[in-house]
């Protein structure tokens, strides 16, 4: 019973991590219709630029704040020099154009800081908590993290529920023709929508580095199973990446627990594939209804 509360514990605490880098993932496909298979590199190079502020004698949070901001300023350049040249043609020249971005990115921190893996603080101390004369398996900074990641999708959802902003970004990524009749700057809300993207996944990396050394390859096996988490919960949703996190992290610890880590990875994608068979368009899909 202690295992398997233990498990469980650790699964959630993973399972924040995977959705916070699945809300970035939301994000950018709902402001832009695209995926963006970069969003790892892009987040692990923040990362790299918090950590080195944290060695240089920096406070942890100003190091949170600077990854967040270049972030922000990262996302909004990605898509003005890079995605722009593609937005008019066949998407998946934008998918071409991510996965170029993620080799460059990754050969480009191998260079500057090295393959040398690096480890970065957490927020919060990382001993679990104590109960009666048990230590779970959750913490503090796993606290945080929970915290964090639902406040920022209460946010999104806010944001593209009950703002001019979000009903703008929408508009310009569903019909962009008839969001430019109706005088929405269309490239402007594909900056916006990217550089939000690329901020959210900043602070997802910041929260992730601690239980992962920051090194230019990494983040990869995060990052697909917050693609597996965000495709489970659906693209549309941000609160389908919340779950789709939580329960691709239960998952992978239950498989990793009682059956081995070498099964994890199988696990994720056998889920993958049952829901894109069984609902491709994910739990929380909205289903629509069209007269004709």
């Amino acid at each position: 019973m202690t295992q398997f509360i233990d498990l469980t514990l650790s699964g959630i605490s993973n399972g924040a991590i995977y959705a916070a880098v699945a809300l970035a993932l939301v994000l950018i496909w709902r402001a832009t219709r695209i995926v963006n298979f970069a969003q790892g590199a892009m987040l692990m190079i923040t990362t790299y630029i918090a950590a080195a502020l944290v060695e240089a004698g920096n406070p942890y949070w100003l190091a949170l704040v600077v990854a967040v901001a270049a972030g922000l300023v990262f996302g909004a350049l990605t898509e003005l020099v890079l995605i722009r040249r593609v937005e008019s043609a066949p998407p998946i020249n934008a998918v071409i154009v991510t996965l170029g971005l993620l080799v460059f990115l990754e050969a480009l921190a191998g260079m500057i800081w090295s393959d040398t893996p690096r480890a970065f603080p957490a927020a919060f101390s990382i001993q679990g908590y104590e109960v009666g004369h048990t230590r779970i398996l959750f913490s503090p900074n796993s606290t945080f993290i929970v915290c964090v990641v639902a406040l920022v999708a209460l946010a999104l959802g806010a944001l593209f529920r009950y703002t001019s902003l979000g009903l703008k970004l929408r508009a310009a990524a569903f019909a962009p023709e008839v969001a430019r009749l109706l005088g929405v700057r269309v490239g402007r809300m594909f900056t916006i929508g990217w550089a939000l993207a690329a901020g959210v996944g900043a602070l997802a990396g910041a929260l992730v580095a601690p239980s992962t050394f920051v090194g230019p390859s990494n983040f990869d096996p995060i990052l697909i199973f917050a693609f597996t988490a965000a495709v489970l919960g659906g693209l549309e949703s941000p609160l389908g990446a919340i779950v789709g996190g939580v329960l691709i992290g239960l998952v992978l610890s239950y498989v990793s627990g009682y059956e081995g880590e070498a099964l994890a990875p199988l696990a994720a994608l056998a889920m993958l594939l049952l829901t894109l068979m069984l609902r491709p368009t994910g739990i929380f899909a909205a289903s629509r209804e069209r007269r004709v």
